[in-house]
């Protein structure tokens, strides 16, 4: 059985630099914590609680210290709450996820009607919507956007993982609608790429294991891109979670993993599809 780890797999230049800024601040500051998550990922965020460095939901009863603003970035109204408790703010915010939250602000102070194409519950959505006023809606998809009111001018965000091809479809669909359509690309590059070699990958492999965080949005995405073109495709956060009948009759597997996933789990699910390799 041969295996093929996909070029791309594992951490995005935003990710590196949220967990880097992490892993660089402990022990300089006692009461360090990050505002949610710093990354998606449970193994990185109990490796920083271990260090010290806890991930609070709120900013509540919180007076002093240092606060990490997660890669996903948080509502202004955290940041805002954060600056008037005087807290040491350390912005790891993604800056493909900072330039959505510029444009969103910039086209509702235009007097845009804001179209978010993403994932309503989301953080990194509800960031970036926080950012504009009340004429802001989050769509999924397409079909959507026929739901909203006519507005004359309209602005078009994407959530940084999002797929090329559903923000054009949402597009195409406020095309429609007529009047002034503005639309910024707010797609990262990384989250491109990987979603095409993971295509590719999907479809010359007999199974294709997609690594990452249950609550990464980008490793999901990669999940149903590869699905559809490899039925027998798995999504894991760790190697303890490989099943070997997945690999029965199988002779070629493919590997990719989300853009919040170290390169120590990725190392541990190869080594663990070698010693079952060994074993047959």
């Amino acid at each position: 059985m041969k295996v093929i780890l996909a070029k791309k797999a594992g951490f995005c230049f935003g990710v590196k630099r949220a967990t880097q800024l992490a892993f660089e601040a402990v022990g300089k500051d006692q009461d360090t914590y990050t505002l949610g998550p710093i990354i998606h990922s449970p193994q990185v965020v109990g490796k920083l609680e271990n260090l010290g460095i806890r991930a609070l939901d709120s900013l509540d009863g919180l007076d002093h210290g240092t606060i990490i603003i997660r890669s996903h970035g948080v509502e202004l109204k955290d940041i805002n709450d954060a600056k008037q408790k005087n807290l040491h703010i350390l912005d790891a915010t993604c800056p493909f996820v900072t330039k959505a939250q510029k444009y969103v602000k910039s086209l509702s102070d235009s007097g845009y009607g804001v179209i978010v194409v993403g994932d309503a519950e989301h953080p990194e959505v509800q960031g970036i919507v926080s950012y504009g006023g009340d004429n802001v809606f989050v769509v999924a998809l397409g079909e959507d956007v026929k739901k909203l009111p006519i507005m004359k001018k309209i602005g078009v965000v994407a959530q940084t993982t999002q797929s090329f091809e559903n923000l054009k479809n949402v597009v195409c669909e406020c095309l429609l609608r007529g009047g002034e359509i503005r639309v910024y690309n707010t797609i990262c590059d990384a989250t491109t790429v990987r979603q095409d070699e993971a295509k590719e990958l999907a479809a010359q492999v007999d199974c294709m294991l997609v690594i990452g965080g249950f609550n990464s949005a980008n490793t999901r995405r990669l999940l149903e891109v590869c699905a559809e073109l490899q039925p027998r495709t798995y999504h894991i956060e760790t190697a303890t979670e490989i099943n070997p009948v997945w690999f029965e009759g199988v002779e070629l597997v493919g590997v990719t993993a989300g853009a919040s996933t170290p390169k120590w789990i990725i190392d541990e699910v190869m080594n663990k599809i070698e010693e079952l390799n060994k074993s047959d």
